[in-house]
């Protein structure tokens, strides 16, 4: 069966903003990465436990400006 792009488009559209969103946002970093090499299972199991520690809300997160100034005053 082949696929073009003018039928994915057409079903993408059909789904729900949310999952439009989801698939563009696939879509575009798919432009933007560079290929880089796979990760471990042990890295994947890492960044399943923090997602999930951000989802449940068990760890306080801090932006980078925040992190970066806390380094530099760490070093100084």
């Amino acid at each position: 069966m082949k696929i073009t792009a003018e039928k994915v488009v057409s079903e993408a559209l059909e789904l729900p903003p949310t999952l439009r969103a989801f698939v563009a946002e696939k879509l575009i970093e798919s432009l933007d990465a560079p290929k880089s090499p796979r990760l471990s299972g042990k890295w994947k199991r890492e960044i399943r436990r923090r997602c999930a520690q951000m989802d449940r809300g068990s760890v306080r997160l801090l932006d980078a400006n925040t992190v970066f100034a806390k380094a530099r005053v760490a070093i100084a």
